[in-house]
């Protein structure tokens, strides 16, 4: 008798142990859960930045601050061109960055030196990146109360404006400490896969705290008032919701739906319902915009990109490639910071 099925059934019994060590590497990062170590420092956090209050302010009447929010799972590539627009601009912003930890990340300088926070790992498309960009609205809240606005951006995003340009822009029509402002998120009720988008986790397993017509989309990066910056962080019941896993992974973006839900429920008359930044989704791949490479860079790509429909032109762009940064550099100056 063969001895041939005894060993290839033997063979396959030792296999199953590297089968559930390396499997886990291939299949879709939108599975991942969330661990409840990661949630319950996650509501300390937002606990402690709910309850800091202005009685810090003291009795001055200083200026308000942007609060700039990278998230990132790569170099800051870009960081030279930022070094440049927030230079001499020191007492109008803070700087927190979110970088998955992951991932190996080339310590910073400058502006970035010491603004890394505490971070837990981020999956594409999966609730971990709405968990992390709460992270840093609660830490930007907790270290300075005069955090007015909230900005997100990623590694692949640049100023397209200068930062004088940007700050009064947004604080134009009011005056310190704390006034009411608006935020600019992009809010859309219309879009055609608005309901595969709502039933990615089951027909009915956003009832009864998000129903259909109160669902919406729109883009991961914006800027936040202070005001909904505390909405966003005091969220419990959405969130239940939004952490759910999707049974569609094509059609489940929770990053794209969660801010935007909770914001047109919350106060969407203090919403401008469209974003700062300029994405070009013409020729996208895989849910990817364009990415813009060195050959695309020019002046009149900057000031193409800066235009808007809105009342406020593009202020921030995305997606570029890295190796943009030396004609983006060239041109800062004379294009980019010049108003």
């Amino acid at each position: 008798m063969s001895s041939a099925p005894l060993i290839l059934s033997f063979s396959l019994l030792l296999s199953f142990p590297l089968l559930f060590l390396f499997v886990p590497r291939f299949l879709p990062q939108r599975h991942v859960t969330i661990s409840l170590p990661d949630e319950l420092d996650d509501i300390a956090l937002f606990r402690r930045a709910t309850l800091a209050t202005v009685s810090r302010l003291g009795t001055t009447n200083p200026k308000p601050k942007i609060a700039f929010l990278f998230l990132t799972n790569t170099d800051l590539h870009f960081a030279p061109l930022w070094q440049l627009f927030f230079q001499n601009n020191e007492p109008l912003f803070n700087i927190y960055i979110h970088a998955d930890p992951s991932a190996e990340i080339a310590p910073l300088g400058g502006v970035f030196s010491g603004r890394f926070i505490a971070a837990k790992r981020t999956h594409r498309s999966h609730p971990t990146l709405i968990s992390a960009a709460r992270r840093l609205l609660a830490t930007a809240l907790l270290d300075d109360p005069l955090n007015s606005y909230f900005a997100v951006v990623s590694q692949n995003c640049i100023p397209i404006h200068s930062f004088k340009h940007i700050y009064n822009s947004l604080f134009h029509k009011s005056s310190p400490p704390f006034p009411i402002y608006r935020s600019f998120i992009e809010i859309l009720d219309d879009e055609p896969q608005l309901w595969d988008r709502y039933i990615a986790r089951g027909k009915t397993v956003m009832l009864p705290e998000v129903p259909f017509n109160r669902f919406r989309i729109g883009s991961q990066f914006f800027v936040l008032a202070r005001q909904h910056a505390l909405v966003v962080i005091r969220d419990r019941r959405l969130w239940r919701k939004f952490k759910l896993p999707c049974l569609n992974l094509d059609s489940c973006y929770p990053e794209e739906h969660y801010f935007p839900t909770l914001l047109s429920m919350e106060d969407p008359e203090s919403c401008t319902r469209y974003t700062l930044t300029r994405v070009n989704w013409t020729g996208s791949v895989g849910g990817h915009p364009h990415t813009y490479q060195p050959p695309e860079v020019s002046p009149q790509l900057i000031h193409e990109l800066r235009k808007s429909n809105s009342s406020h032109s593009f202020m921030f762009a995305r997606k570029f490639s890295p190796d943009c940064l030396k004609p983006l550099l060239d041109m800062a100056e004379k294009v980019i910071f010049r108003e």
